[in-house]
């Protein structure tokens, strides 16, 4: 298999695994020896998971919290599986069902006007001092950047009567969105 495709397959493949080792070990899969470079770095990054198309679970972290980008798939692929509120944790017998996705964060930059935003090309993050809410790019339904906004901001908790502030980011996104 060649660099590129075992870079696009590797992220995806330890999400999988993750959740597979500790849905059987109930603990976390150690990071591999073998790591494709830009998974040696440090990033935030959100992993996603579909059930016949439907979210099924998304949890990640907007910056590193782990050694690694590959530490921190491994961390939110559990998360994701197990913790995210809006669902039931994923069980083993399910996990053949379920398809991923791994957004990998770039460094997020404040934004002054709303015509900086592209919902298809950034995400956004929405925060006040105690509050913050995130929304991914290119997601089905979302079409301007005012509803990527408002959705981000009620995931927050944020009334639109609050002052706050938007940063953007763009991803890259491995699998389907």
């Amino acid at each position: 298999m060649d660099k590129f495709n075992i870079e696009e397959s590797f992220p995806l493949d330890l999400a999988v695994k993750s959740i597979q080792h500790y849905l059987t070990s109930k603990n976390y899969l150690p990071a591999p020896q073998e790591v494709p470079d830009p998974f040696k770095k440090r990033a935030g990054a959100f992993v996603t998971l579909k059930k016949r198309g439907e979210l099924r679970g998304c949890i990640g972290t907007i910056a590193p919290m782990k050694g690694s980008l590959a530490e921190e798939i491994i961390y939110n692929a559990v998360s994701s599986a197990l913790r995210d509120p809006r669902f039931p944790p994923v069980r083993l017998e399910e996990l053949k069902e379920l398809t991923v996705s791994v957004d990998v964060l770039e460094k997020p930059e404040p934004v002054r006007a709303i015509q900086e935003l592209d919902p298809r090309v950034y995400g956004v993050i929405v925060h006040t001092e105690h509050k913050s809410g995130l929304l991914l790019p290119d997601l089905e339904g979302v079409e301007t950047s005012e509803k990527q906004i408002d959705i981000a901001r009620q995931k927050a908790g944020i009334s639109r009567s609050e002052k706050y502030e938007i940063q953007k980011f763009k991803v890259i996104r491995y699998g389907k969105k």
